[in-house]
């Protein structure tokens, strides 16, 4: 925390403009000499008598404008709740918390369950605001519901689109403009037959119900392996589980995939955590290009793929909080790079098929401990007129966790 006192004010303002706020964001509203925000914002509070500044851009120059003014009663604007999908969180990371004071109003998120009858506990909070809008495809799944930020009038007609395609024609959605102000709106209708004039700004909500062909996914590890386009070079799917409950995703951590083929252990550790980030290492062209595919399938488009072989392509990426190594392993210097990068308390889980990598493997679990598993699995297929097991090639993983530099 800083031992500075608090010199920003960041005041969420709704529909209802000054009326709505608290008096203590009302009394710093008033007193300030200069009031950031976009043209919505100024135009909610517009009986206040300070200097006006719109939003920089690009909009990466923010936090130079606001550490600018400094010294002066100043006061940022926002929509609802800053720390909620909002600008908030951006300027928390280059200003300290103790320096900012902040006043939330009701959020979207908050007025369209107001009006929906809709519990927040149970539903997900999303937003396709600035993101590709297959950021939701993550969260397909009957019975569920999600409040969506948008980007303009035209998201709520992509979304429908989308979840059609995705089989989910038959849910229901809403858009709520302008929540809690005189212009307010309301729309609904089903996804398959959706046909609105929206406002730009708006929330939408949807209830997800799924057709009997819908193609959706758990959030879990394991996705079958049809769901990702692949030329067999792919940790199949009951290893792929195992290995992910190893390497135990969790929000916003990052995940080196070395080796990383058609992506699938990349991205179902994006798709199991809020914020989780999987660099993508692998050296073939065609293969980045199904990971990027195979992103946008399944709602992880922010995978970074990163051209080039291990350990050389290893260097100057973000410190790793787990790391996959499905392919390499026998390389010199992939393990000492990767072992080295790890922060301490990560994980490492390491999958081999063949002999020299197998031995490659005790070695280093005799050195740096953890656990050393064989995996076998048998497929019950054809054999003439009946059944039989065939047996896929095992597959021996390593998974070590790394403490004081050293492995347990």
């Amino acid at each position: 925390m800083s031992d500075k006192k608090p010199w920003l004010d960041i005041i969420g303002i709704g529909e209802d403009g000054v009326d709505g706020l608290s008096s203590q964001a009302r009394a710093r509203l008033d007193a300030a000499q200069v009031i950031i925000g976009g043209d919505r914002h100024h135009t909610l509070a517009p009986s206040v008598g300070a200097q006006r500044v719109s939003w920089p851009s690009p909009f990466d120059a923010m936090i130079e404008t606001i550490r600018s003014y400094e010294g002066r009663n100043l006061v940022v604007l926002v929509t609802g709740d800053p720390l909620w999908y909002s600008v908030g969180a951006r300027i928390c990371r280059a200003i300290p918390p103790g320096e900012i004071r902040f006043h939330p109003q009701l959020s979207a998120f908050q007025w369209a369950s107001a009006r929906l009858g809709w519990s927040l506990a149970d539903l997900a909070t999303l937003t396709i605001h600035g993101r590709a809008n297959s950021q939701i495809v993550s969260h397909l799944a009957p019975n569920t519901r999600l409040l969506i930020l948008t980007q303009n009038s035209e998201s709520p007609d992509a979304v429908a689109k989308l979840l059609v395609e995705r089989g989910f024609g038959d849910s229901r959605m809403w858009a709520l403009a302008a929540l809690g102000g005189e212009r307010e709106q309301h729309f609904d209708g089903h996804a398959k037959s959706w046909r609105h004039a929206i406002p730009d700004f708006h929330i939408l909500a949807v209830e997800c119900i799924a057709d009997e062909d819908a193609t959706w996914y758990p959030r879990t590890g394991g996705l079958p392996d049809d769901a990702f386009i692949h030329d067999g070079q792919m940790t199949k799917r009951d290893v792929r589980a195992v290995t992910l409950s190893k390497l135990a995703p969790y929000p916003d951590a990052v995940l080196w995939d070395v080796g990383a083929g058609c992506g699938s252990v990349g991205i179902e550790w994006m798709r199991a955590a809020r914020g989780a980030l999987a660099l993508a290492i692998e050296p073939n062209q065609s293969r980045r290009e199904m990971i990027a595919t195979n992103a946008v399938q399944l709602g992880t488009e922010k995978i970074e793929l990163i051209e080039g072989k291990a350990p050389g392509a290893l260097s100057g990426l973000a410190v790793p909080d787990a790391i996959f190594i499905g392919g390499g392993l026998t390389s010199e210097g992939v393990f000492e790079t990767c072992w080295e990068a790890l922060r301490n308390g990560g994980r490492l889980v390491a999958n081999v098929v063949t002999l020299e990598s197998e031995a490659r493997l005790a070695a280093l679990h005799a050195r740096h401990g953890g656990e050393l598993v064989r995996i076998g699995v048998q497929i019950a297929e054809p054999v003439g007129p009946y059944r039989g097991w065939r047996a896929a090639m095992p597959v021996t993983q390593w998974s070590v966790v790394k403490r004081g530099g050293r492995g347990e």
